[in-house]
């Protein structure tokens, strides 16, 4: 019976996880636990364990949509990756700001660095490959969730500018600014970011490099499929 009982349990999460997944639209607990027959206690509980596993997510009003481990692979076929569409930006801002720029993408436990360009100098040369920073005090942090699907309340001047910077905030002398990469549905698979000393990378010199961020954010947005004519932003 215990075999039985827990097999059952992976059965409904999976059968809400379909649901959720194919929707167009983020989906009510109550909804979810009227299509399924399930009750509402025990469609919450299940909805609670596949958040935990960054499965889904709750939107603002609490509906329940993809979360980020499966955003991250939303886009994915067997010749084109996130990697793939994302390199050829990353090489032109490496380029650009001799600087540091990475791609990052949100998980549970924080942002994940995928890919790197490494900067032209010898100081801020920290390989972020495979590291995980947080969501508060860094820049690629606070734009993916400024652009995630729960669209904090908090996160409004991000939205409207398209960007966040992070200045000595995860760690004293090092800035960054970040531009969301989003999917067709407007939510961010991934964040792009150019960091560096803060002794280079000061307040003029992020200003001079947002347009060119936000501009290779857009570019990789509109090869994932999003085509907001206004931008990344």
């Amino acid at each position: 019976m215990p075999s039985e009982t827990g097999t059952q349990a992976i059965d409904r999460a999976a059968e809400l996880l379909v649901r959720v997944v194919e929707s167009h639209r983020p989906r009510a607990v109550g909804e979810l636990a009227a299509e399924t027959g399930l009750p509402k206690s025990t469609t919450s509980r299940l909805v609670g364990a596949l958040e935990r596993r960054g499965l889904v997510q709750r939107a603002g009003d609490r509906r329940v949509a993809p979360g980020p481990v499966l955003l991250r692979f939303a886009h994915r076929d067997s010749s084109t990756s996130l990697l793939e569409l994302s390199a050829p930006s990353l090489r032109i801002l490496s380029e650009l700001s001799g600087e540091t720029i990475n791609l990052g993408v949100p998980t549970p436990l924080g942002v994940e660095h995928l890919a790197q360009e490494e900067s032209r100098h010898f100081v801020g040369g920290t390989n972020w490959v495979g590291r995980r920073v947080p969501y508060e005090t860094t820049a690629n942090g606070k734009v993916l969730r400024a652009f995630s699907a729960q669209r904090p309340a908090d996160a409004r001047r991000i939205r409207a500018q398209g960007y966040a910077i992070a200045v000595d905030e995860l760690e004293h002398g090092l800035s960054a600014l970040a531009a969301p990469v989003l999917g067709a549905d407007g939510v961010a698979l991934a964040a792009l970011s150019i960091s560096g000393p803060t002794i280079r990378l000061t307040r003029e010199r992020i200003a001079e490099l947002t347009p060119a961020l936000l501009e290779q954010a857009r570019l990789v947005s509109a090869r994932l499929g999003h085509h907001d004519q206004r931008g990344a932003a």
